[in-house]
């Protein structure tokens, strides 16, 4: 790790002040791994944590749930609101992590989670567009088991690894920011940045804005929501497909459904033509498995993630059909 400068902001202002050239620390489960590895840099780390007694609170009312952004994902996690009325937001932070984690970790800084990819946590790879632009991408042709089939291009492959945002992209979930222009919205699904030939540019956060709240808005759907996650190992892994769904029906006839992948894509990916093919129809394991077919539908692959598509149809197909069986609204 080099040597930085550190600083503590007491309130909102100064956070948003200082950090305009630098990296902010709140749980810092990400931020102090990368630092230890050399992979980021920074020449200042500025400690928000005396921000979290102000931006914790976790609420729901007519218009939805209200995330503080430096709730715990642990807090979030076990809310009993959440579970009942959200429930797949409670699952995807459920199986992320592990219990430690879960307790330091906040709400805004998952969101902001960097890749899980090996060549770019592992400086003696040079060849890494993401931690040195330009220098090419060693994954295209190493082992490349788990990373991404869709959303990607010969810049970047790597897999976004969370899993909160995929849940949160399904309910159309939308963040409060606080910046040096002030306060602003901007939708979950907006966050994240394809890699175009420029991956490392990951988001569309202002330099020093900071993430105060997540809303996510109410509907019948969110009760009958569930989160599936494939991993190699039942305990503290990344997922190698997951899919966040939640369902409207009538009977067994879907009037909208909501769905949203992860562990497949280069940033959280939203499945708007799967969703598009269920409406009117009746969810069977056909329809299911059609609607899978178009989730996948674009997917690349570079030989060791081969099996994906396949994996992330049969991920799919499963989570909509859990979906349908659970209560409603």
């Amino acid at each position: 790790m080099q040597t930085f400068d550190y600083q503590r902001a007491a309130a909102l202002p100064e956070a948003v002040k200082l950090g305009k050239q630098g990296e902010f620390l709140a749980g810092g489960t990400t931020l102090v791994d990368l630092m230890k590895l050399n992979v980021m840099t920074p020449a200042r780390v500025v400690d928000i944590n005396a921000l979290r007694d102000r931006y914790a609170a976790i609420s729901i009312d007519d218009t939805g749930l209200s995330l503080g952004a430096f709730a715990s994902m642990a807090q979030a996690a076990v809310h009993p609101k959440v579970n009942a009325q959200f429930p797949v937001i409670a699952q995807s932070l459920q199986l992320a992590a592990s219990q430690q984690i879960r307790n330091m970790a906040t709400l805004g800084g998952n969101l902001l989670q960097r890749t899980r990819c090996t060549y770019f946590r592992d400086v003696t790879w040079t060849a890494c567009n993401k931690r040195t632009p330009g220098s090419g991408c060693a994954a295209l042709q190493g082992f490349n088991r788990n990373h991404a089939v869709l959303g990607v291009d010969n810049s970047c492959i790597a897999q976004y690894p969370g899993d909160f945002a995929v849940a949160l992209l399904a309910l159309d979930a939308e963040l409060a920011l606080a910046g040096p222009g002030g306060a602003r919205r901007l939708p979950l699904a907006q966050l994240h940045r394809a890699a175009s030939g420029q991956p490392q540019l990951e988001h569309n956060l202002k330099p020093g804005e900071i993430i105060t709240a997540i809303h996510v808005p109410s509907g019948r759907w969110t009760a009958r929501s569930i989160y599936i996650k494939v991993r190699d190992r039942e305990s503290y892994e990344f997922a190698i497909a997951s899919a966040a769904v939640a369902l409207e029906l009538d009977g067994d006839t879907v009037r909208g459904a909501r769905i949203a992948l992860g562990g497949l894509a280069y940033r959280p990916w939203r499945a708007t033509a799967a969703e598009q093919s269920l409406a009117g129809k009746r969810l069977t394991a056909d329809t299911a498995a059609q609607a899978a077919t178009l989730a996948l539908e674009g997917a690349v692959t570079h030989g060791y993630n081969d099996y994906k598509p396949e994996l992330g149809r049969r991920t799919v197909t499963r989570a909509l059909l859990a979906a349908a069986q659970l209560p409603g609204a």
